[in-house]
């Protein structure tokens, strides 16, 4: 390849280089919160992560400034609510279940979403594959995948609040874009802060926990949600949904490497399963459709 053909490529590698950065911390932020489970445990996490996360957004943001009209306050309401329990099912979820099979579960939800209202015999192939992937992480029968149940219907519950955030976010967002964000966590913090604290183990009123904590925060949310705000306004739609369709693949492998957390062949295979099956959705959607695909993968709300 000549020196001006690896120039022209450079631009747009950089971005997708960003998004994989980001997708990485992310996940480094939910194998480092599961980690302290034993210490603060994961209603605690959830109060620590939305807690200084919004802090953090605030400072960015300023929500304070903006105006939300009446009709986009109940949105927002029903935003706020939704990215709260999504983030507290998700750590439940995360106890007993792989966080990689966590992810790729409750990827279902934007997946459904995105197909919803789908008559194409190719989104057929779609669905097809992503229930093949749940036939294999979820504990039908035998226990063919040795998930914990509980741990799976969290983790499925969490799915089904991220789809009604992707919703919700739409509409309260239309005016005010990324900021509402900031906003949403806002209202998430009100309730889930509390109730986390509440169920908190002790160890998450040591001072200790703190430098952590905001490590959490920072990986999780501030940190890839600017990478992926920058690699949004340099790549397509398209491009953006589509890789990062390989969050759970991503969350597979930072549970390897920081927490010790093995996959079988099957759940491999399923996980792929779902990976093909978002990615096939993003790339085959109509053109309508990828605006949808681009909000849905906000990086403030998973894990």
């Amino acid at each position: 390849m000549s020196s001006s053909s690896i120039k022209a490529l450079s631009p747009s590698l950089i971005p997708v280089a960003v998004l994989l950065i980001a997708m990485l911390s992310l996940q480094g932020g939910a194998s480092l919160a599961k980690s302290l489970f034993p210490a603060v445990g994961a209603p605690g996490i959830t109060a620590l992560r939305l807690g200084l996360g919004t802090l953090i957004l605030c400072v960015i943001f300023k929500p304070w400034r903006l105006r939300f009209t009446r009709a986009q306050r109940t949105p927002l309401l029903m935003y706020g609510l939704a990215l709260g329990c999504m983030n507290y099912l998700f750590y439940l979820s995360i106890r007993t279940v792989p966080l990689g099979v966590a992810v790729g579960l409750e990827f279902t939800g934007p997946l459904t979403l995105a197909l919803l209202g789908s008559r194409r015999a190719l989104d057929f192939v779609w669905v097809l594959l992503a229930v093949v992937g749940l036939w294999f992480l979820l504990p039908f029968g035998q226990g063919v995948s040795h998930i914990d149940p509980l741990g799976a219907l969290l983790a499925v519950g969490a799915g089904t609040c991220w789809a009604f955030y992707i919703v919700a976010g739409q509409r309260a967002g239309a005016e005010h874009g990324p900021a509402t964000v900031a906003m949403g966590s806002l209202v998430a913090s009100v309730i889930f802060v509390p109730l986390g604290l509440t169920f908190a183990e002790p160890g998450i009123w040591h001072w200790g926990i703190l430098p952590i904590a905001l490590l959490v925060a920072l990986l999780s949310s501030a940190l890839p949600y600017s990478l992926e705000m920058m690699a949004l306004t340099r790549l397509p739609a398209r491009i953006f949904g589509t890789l990062m369709s390989l969050e759970p693949a991503m969350a597979a492998l930072s549970g390897i490497l920081f927490l010790g957390e093995t996959l079988n062949g099957a759940q491999c295979l399923a996980l792929l399963a779902i990976i093909i099956a978002s990615a096939g959705s993003t790339l085959t959607m109509k053109p309508r459709s990828n605006a949808l695909k681009a909000v849905d993968i906000n990086p403030l709300d998973k894990s």
